[in-house]
């Protein structure tokens, strides 16, 4: 799967992607991510991509022209057919464990990230097909959210983790919160690993983390149940 991420800051991306799972999984060629700067296709010496926003206000809007251009020739370049773009934008549709599952069937992801007031409308209307947000709070720009959806996109691409199950097991993907983890040692200031777990019964352990998840999310998130129940 090839991640393109549309920014202002790639390096700030690309420091942030090359490490752990997500870097050996570039380093296998199961995923590859490129950054590009949009500030390229400025169009002008000094690489200015912003202005102020008609009708008035704070801050600056990022002009649409640098941002189709980069999108464009992206397209043309990598022979990308029937773009899927992702906005990261607080007025987005809320970025979930599902939404992640469904990117991860794309061989090509396109994300456009924003960044002062946002982008003019016009490029988003034009390009865009997500527009997406990963909760309710303003983050500067849209670098570290787009990271967070290449993150949690790349556990659903094949061999990306190392042990299948622990893509299924993990929080949200049966709709609850993941159940508690243990290991060594047994006894840690004073307290022990649930019995349970050290028995060899794996029906008996199923049993419990299923009723741990359950209670965890009633305590934490009940909104989950809510919304199972709803469904």
């Amino acid at each position: 799967m090839r991640f393109h991420v549309l920014t202002l800051f790639p390096d700030m991306v690309m420091d942030g992607l090359n490490h752990s799972i997500l870097g050996k999984a570039m380093e296998k060629g199961l995923i590859s991510v490129d950054a590009i700067d949009i500030r390229d296709y400025a169009g002008n010496k000094n690489k200015k991509v912003d202005d102020y926003p008609y009708g008035g206000g704070a801050g600056m809007v990022m002009q649409p022209g640098p941002v189709y251009d980069a999108y464009e020739d992206l397209v043309k370049n990598r022979q990308i057919k029937k773009p899927r773009v992702v906005y990261m934008t607080p007025v987005g549709h809320v970025f979930d464990q599902a939404m992640a599952k469904d990117f991860a069937s794309e061989e090509d992801l396109i994300i456009l990230c924003g960044h002062y007031e946002g982008i003019d409308e016009r490029v988003i209307e034009e390009i865009v097909t997500d527009p997406v947000c990963i909760g309710d709070y303003v983050l500067t720009g849209g670098e570290l959210a787009a990271m967070v959806v290449i993150d949690a996109t790349a556990r659903h691409v094949e061999g990306v983790l190392s042990n299948h199950e622990s893509a299924i097991d993990e929080s949200f993907s049966d709709g609850l919160l993941e159940y508690p983890q243990y290991t060594r040692p047994e006894e840690f200031h004073g307290k022990h690993v649930p019995e349970v777990l050290l028995s060899g019964n794996h029906g008996l352990v199923d049993k419990w983390r299923h009723e741990k998840s359950i209670e965890r999310t009633k305590r934490f998130r009940p909104d989950l149940l809510d919304d199972e129940r709803n469904n």
